[in-house]
């Protein structure tokens, strides 16, 4: 796609790069962005660097947050004693949206997958582990996708802490065999958290 302009063509292939965003999508926003204020488009950036600069991990959860300790882990309405083990942060969100679970979550950064190369040590399960040998934790909720990298790590944290005082659950399989957890509507969601079922610790 050649274009007249090498800052539009720059902005464009920048812009393209984003999940789902292909390069006439990318031209039409870039374009629509050419046609707003300017002081717009300069907020717009801000927000971008300001999000990419500052944004933290949480030191407790792995979740994103704006301080140390994100607002679930410092609210003291939520169950400390129940975590929710999540592969990412738009799971965090997706199970936040159905308002029934008032626990707290450990997200993993991913699955394990030799595959893709992704071991247990490049995941966020050893903090997870110590979090259950130091006590206090009464029930993990096993809450990945059901697909078989899914079960692998729910199985490998499972004999990683089964020999602790701790339930294991997993969400009901109202989640179907193969579905990513962002995509489940919130009602289906919502009551696989309720209606968890004890992890069985096979695969």
């Amino acid at each position: 796609m050649e274009m007249s302009s090498k800052l539009l063509e720059r902005a464009v292939a920048e812009i393209s790069q984003l999940p789902g965003i292909g390069k006439r999508t990318a031209l039409r926003l870039a374009l629509h962005l050419l046609k707003q204020p300017e002081d717009q488009t300069q907020e717009l950036a801000a927000a971008l660097r300001k999000m990419r600069e500052e944004i933290q991990f949480c030191r407790q959860c792995h979740n994103i947050s704006d301080v140390e300790v994100c607002g679930i882990c410092a609210n003291a309405l939520r169950d400390k004693s129940v975590i929710c083990v999540v592969e990412d942060i738009r799971d965090v969100m997706a199970i936040e949206n159905t308002g029934f679970f008032k626990g707290i979550y450990h997200v993993l950064g991913g699955k394990i997958s030799p595959i893709d190369g992704v071991g247990p040590g490049q995941l966020n399960i050893t903090s997870l582990v110590e979090k259950v040998k130091s006590g206090g934790v009464k029930e993990l909720i096993f809450a990945l996708s059901s697909t078989m990298e899914g079960d692998t790590t729910n199985f490998y944290i499972y004999r990683q802490i089964r020999d602790y005082q701790v339930t294991t659950t997993t969400i009901a399989r109202g989640i179907g065999v193969g579905d990513e957890l962002e995509f489940a509507d919130e009602v289906t969601l919502g009551r696989s958290i309720v209606h968890r079922v004890p992890f069985e610790g096979v695969i």
